[in-house]
């Protein structure tokens, strides 16, 4: 993966453009198949196998059926959830192998599926629906497994694993597997295991794959009905009127751009790559190095998956297992995004002013206003989403009402009109991108079944706090490590469910708030993506970017520090998570401090503020912002004072320089 680039400089995988001369449409149209092979080569979801003529339309109306099938499910059934959870792993599991090839090669193949995976694609089907039939039945048994069922349940597991290596990938693969040899080790019987494992709501029909079943399937829907409407290009566009112009513009583009996409994409990777087809080479045109491009994209991309109001989808998701209100959460994590993003933006902002670094044109730039008033409609199926979600609805009815919303707004412009063809493939859409994520949910539920049966998470957390010596800044950097390790390329929603069930009953144990330890957790799983050696959403932008994807990865780490440093500061200080019983006074001086402190971070970690910083300079401008983002009177006080005399210091030095 490393010398990717290297070895695709001859195929043209993403030549350079003179974007600024080509209307935004057209370069969105020559890029589409550059973004098809990046995906296929930095996101296994995205690897499906190509079909022509019939058997396109029949895989297309399979999918379309089972977009159907989860709305009528949601809606209007009233089915046992155990049925409706095997039911929809089992359709899940037959469309994977359908689509997804054994091996890499296998999608170069047109029309061309191979006998074992219609065997394997039936006969994994056929063992969730042996439970679907067999419901009652088992339920009655209470636990008790017959030979039969034990032989159904290896054999779904086994397959279940199978495709998982396909869709999602082998780190997920081998947690899994650890947590199941775990499971022998202390003790329990194949019997127990399979049964625990496969029969029952702690395993993979678990709380994971219940809440894929519900809500988030209905929210990719949504995604995919909204993605038709032409929302992607309106949010390139409108960060485009707002700091387009301003110093190292396109940079500044592709962070705002990024977390307005990336909080309703739930994919790094594919939020890098369906952005950074765009912005990468703005950036390298404006004159930033190549893999200074591809890390900011690839972490403002990362960023989006914290961004509230959706967070990728994770939001929904933590109400459902913190039992925390969704209005709650998206006011929490308001601040920590507002800090990540200001991170990204001010390092953007002193690389481009470190290499004198202009912006774009302002022809080129389009009205703020004239867009928000020809194409600001656009947001409006996002609102009754928000709107839905705070005033009690419950998240699969949101997700409805949104969907609706989408089709609507859809038919306001004669360009972006969705007729029966494109409703279609908004359904088709919204299926094939729910598999990796349904897939992940799956296993995630035997890594929680596991949990459940042997006790793991305490021993885990009491080890943990062994090791540590009972130092808490020890252990939460010992479950940083383990995040960051159990992240590594997991789509956003089942990462935050491994998180949530290893490791934040870690961070719980050591008397932090459950919602400050969810959201500590949840951000140490998402920077997996931009932190090597496996930075997948670094190495995608590498691709577009031609560059070293080792170099992009450890330059978005950089650009991303924030990312490490907030979540110690509101593990310590819960109070920096708003809505938690702050007073208005309290969050504005967070809020300022936390903007100041973000500030002198940047600029030592850029070594540039008015000019060039010193060795000295940068440790105490970092020193100083740290000092700034943790709350409290004297360090504020003493952050301030340092990062202003800093200031002051380099105004007189840009002085003497223009004196001489």
């Amino acid at each position: 993966m490393s010398d990717y680039s290297d070895k695709n400089k001859d195929k043209g995988n993403f030549e350079e453009k003179k974007i600024k001369d080509k209307p935004i449409d057209e370069v969105f149209v020559e890029e589409a198949a550059q973004i098809d092979a990046v995906l296929k080569e930095f996101d296994k979801e995205s690897n499906t196998r190509h079909f022509e003529g019939i058997p396109k339309a029949i895989v297309k109306y399979m999918l379309v059926a089972f977009s159907v099938y989860a709305l009528w499910m949601n809606v209007f059934s009233s089915l046992p959830e155990q049925i409706r959870r095997a039911s929809f792993i089992g359709i899940i599991v037959f469309m994977a192998f359908m689509l997804y090839p054994s091996r890499k090669k296998g999608s170069e193949r047109c029309n061309y599926i191979p006998w074992y995976d219609f065997i394997l694609g039936i006969v994994g089907a056929g063992c969730f629906f042996y439970f679907v039939v067999n419901f009652q039945v088992i339920v009655d048994r209470a636990g008790r497994a017959t030979p039969t069922d034990v032989v159904v349940g290896i054999i779904g597991i086994l397959i279940l694993f199978e495709i998982c290596r396909r869709v999602v990938g082998i780190p997920i693969l081998i947690v899994v597997a650890c947590f199941i040899v775990y499971a022998f080790y202390a003790g329990f019987s194949l019997k127990r295991i399979i049964a625990h494992l496969f029969y029952t709501t702690e395993g993979v029909i678990g709380t994971p794959l219940g809440v894929c079943s519900t809500f988030i399937v209905l929210f990719i829907l949504f995604g995919s009905f909204l993605d038709k409407t032409g929302v992607g290009r309106f949010f390139i566009e409108i960060a485009n009127s707002i700091a387009g112009a301003a110093t190292g513009g396109p940079a500044k583009v592709a962070v705002i751009a990024s977390a307005l996409q990336g909080m309703i994409s739930g994919s790094s990777v594919a939020n890098t790559v369906g952005s950074g087809s765009f912005t990468i080479p703005m950036m390298k045109k404006t004159g930033y190095p190549p893999e200074f491009a591809a890390a900011v994209e690839a972490s403002a991309s990362t960023g989006g998956q914290i961004m509230p109001p959706i967070m990728g989808a994770a939001a929904f998701l933590m109400a459902e297992m913190t039992g925390v209100a969704y209005s709650k959460i998206v006011v929490a994590a308001i601040l920590p995004a507002f800090l990540y993003f200001t991170g990204i933006f001010l390092m953007v902002h002193f690389e481009a002013k470190k290499l004198g670094l202009k912006g774009l044109n302002k022809e080129d730039i389009p009205g703020f206003f004239k867009l928000m008033f020809s194409r600001g409609y656009l947001l409006l199926p996002l609102v009754v989403l928000v709107y839905c979600m705070m005033t009690g609805y419950t998240s699969s009815m949101s997700a409805c009402y949104a969907i609706v919303a989408s089709i609507i707004v859809s038919m306001f412009r004669k360009d972006t009109r969705m007729n029966f063809a494109s409703f279609l493939e908004a359904l088709e859409n919204g299926a094939k991108n729910t598999i990796g994520v349904a897939i992940a949910c799956s296993m995630a539920g035997m890594i929680v079944g596991v949990v459940s049966l042997t006790g793991l998470g305490l021993k885990l957390a009491t080890g943990l706090l062994t090791l540590s010596g009972g130092i808490t800044i020890l252990a939460l950097f010992f479950t940083m490590i383990a995040c960051i390790i159990l992240g590594m390329g997991v789509p956003t929603t089942a990462n935050y469910v491994i998180m949530a069930t290893i490791t934040a009953p870690i961070v719980i144990k050591l008397g932090i708030p459950m919602l400050a330890a969810h959201m500590f957790v949840f951000y140490f799983g998402i920077v997996a993506d931009i932190t090597p050696p496996v930075a997948l959403a670094a190495y995608a932008g590498s691709a577009i970017a031609k560059c070293n994807p080792l170099k992009a990865g450890f330059t978005a780490t950089r650009i991303a520090i924030t990312a490490f440093i907030i979540p110690y500061v509101f593990a310590f200080n819960p109070e920096m998570l708003l809505g938690q019983g702050n007073s208005i006074i309290q969050a504005a001086m967070i809020t300022v401090t936390a903007f100041v402190g973000m500030l002198g971070i940047s600029t030592g970690m850029e070594g540039f503020m008015k000019t060039r910083l010193k060795a000295w300079e940068r440790i105490l401008c970092i020193a100083a912002g740290l000092l700034l983002i943790k709350p409290g009177t004297l360090t504020d006080v003493i952050g301030i004072v340092v990062i202003v005399g800093m200031f002051v210091i380099q105004n007189m030095k840009v002085k003497r320089t223009q004196q001489a």
